[in-house]
């Protein structure tokens, strides 16, 4: 039995060594390159491809994306307030028609002239009665007795004290300067400020066209100047 065996393993690996080394290809074919390339017809036709780079393809032309942006169109030039005055009545409600000719709209304002009308010599606000009382009496040990104590609701001044009030800022430091001598620390010199009847033209955010039409307005009101708007 164990010979029956051995033969038939020393059978079977001659098999398989005659099957490597192909001396059973004409019977069974081993798919190898030799013996694919013998089965292949015309084979004497075949060429090889070149595996060479194909040519490289041209860039495209540069997308207009990427072209350099447009130039912006020049913006207008714009002009500082301007103002224009001052009117009387009569010559703002004709000016101001006239303006309206050219449809300036938000561009334009009017408003009343403030003009000084007096000086006046005072000491601030002491906070309430009881402190200008207070104040009022320190000026009568002082020897002064010409001044007034301001209690009007709807002034910055309510509870300071009037020592004076003048035509000119020139004659208003006149009498400060002889308050200072007799003791006098506190005492100042304030504007007082009233609006008038005249009127002036303020235009703002407006171009240099538009400056030019409204300057050939002007010319019909040739008493009226044209400046620059005030700071503030």
């Amino acid at each position: 039995m164990l010979k029956f065996f051995f033969w038939i393993l020393l059978l079977a690996n001659g098999a398989l060594l005659a099957y490597r080394q192909g001396h059973l290809d004409s019977l069974m074919p081993s798919g190898r390159e030799p013996a694919r390339m013998g089965n292949q017809f015309n084979t004497d036709k075949i060429k090889q491809i070149s595996t060479s780079a194909a040519p490289a393809v041209p860039a495209p032309a540069a997308s207009a994306a990427s072209a350099p942006p447009a130039e912006k169109a020049a913006l207008p030039e714009m002009v500082a307030c301007t103002e224009i005055g001052n009117f009387n009545p009569e010559d703002a409600k004709e000016f101001e028609a006239k303006l309206g000719a050219l449809v300036l709209g938000y561009h334009v304002s009017r408003r009343g002239v403030q003009e000084t009308t007096s000086y006046i010599v005072h000491i601030p606000s002491q906070g309430d009665k009881e402190g200008a009382d207070k104040k009022a009496s320190e000026l009568r040990r002082l020897g002064i007795t010409d001044y007034y104590v301001m209690h009007e609701n709807n002034s910055s001044m309510r509870w300071g004290i009037s020592l004076g009030v003048f035509r000119s800022e020139e004659a208003a430091r006149t009498h400060l300067t002889d308050l200072t001598q007799k003791g006098v620390r506190t005492a100042r010199i304030s504007p007082r400020i009233a609006t008038t009847n005249l009127a002036v033209f303020q235009l703002r955010g407006i171009t240099a066209g538009q400056k030019s039409e409204v300057e050939k307005i002007k010319a019909d009101f040739p008493k009226q100047e044209i400046r620059a708007c005030a700071p503030g």
